[in-house]
């Protein structure tokens, strides 16, 4: 993901939300802050669609919905605004047609230039919004989940799954996937 402008002026949330649904290209706002996003592979793609699959079928049947890539997450916390490549929301309240704002589950599927900013200040910002429950970072180049989960208590755990057998829980929807459910169809 590149800045769109070294030299760009902040812009306020309402600028940035009415020029996105003008734009071709999509852009993630950080605190004033917009950022052209960069396109994905095609194995980044068929990984978001495994994941994207695997939940949609488990959530038939209750109010969760799954959306892939072009659906934001506000982080009001962090006056930012996120296109995860998997989000997960339940809460029948949501009321905007562009985001959403209590998301349960996150998913971002890593690659080299998003890598550090979706290990570190998204990962901030979705622990700090009240409804996430899981947000889980996959790699695209080997097998590798990692699943961060709050507990009921509210404290957060990192859990890593790299063999083909292993299986995890998927809050919201309570499905049960193994990670080769998420690399399904995909070569090393």
């Amino acid at each position: 993901m590149a800045k769109a402008a070294e030299t760009q002026q902040s812009i306020s949330e309402q600028e940035y939300l009415d020029g996105e649904k003008l734009s071709d290209t999509r852009h993630e706002y950080v605190d004033g802050y917009v950022y052209a996003m960069a396109g994905s592979s095609r194995r980044h793609a068929e990984i978001a669609l495994n994941i994207a699959t695997s939940i949609k079928q488990a959530a038939k049947g209750t109010p969760c919905k799954t959306y892939v890539s072009d659906i934001k997450v506000h982080a009001a916390s962090h006056k930012s605004y996120f296109y995860p490549d998997v989000v997960v929301g339940c809460d029948d309240n949501e009321s905007n047609d562009y985001y959403l704002e209590a998301p349960c589950l996150i998913v971002e599927v890593l690659s080299e230039s998003t890598e550090k900013r979706d290990r570190r200040e998204k990962l901030l910002a979705y622990m700090n919004i009240p409804s996430v429950q899981a947000y889980m970072l996959v790699a695209q180049d080997r097998a590798e989940v990692e699943l961060y989960y709050r507990e009921e208590s509210g404290n957060w755990w990192v859990q890593v799954y790299e063999q083909m057998d292993d299986s995890f829980l998927l809050p919201c929807v309570n499905q049960q996937v193994t990670v080769a459910d998420v690399y399904d169809g995909v070569s090393f």
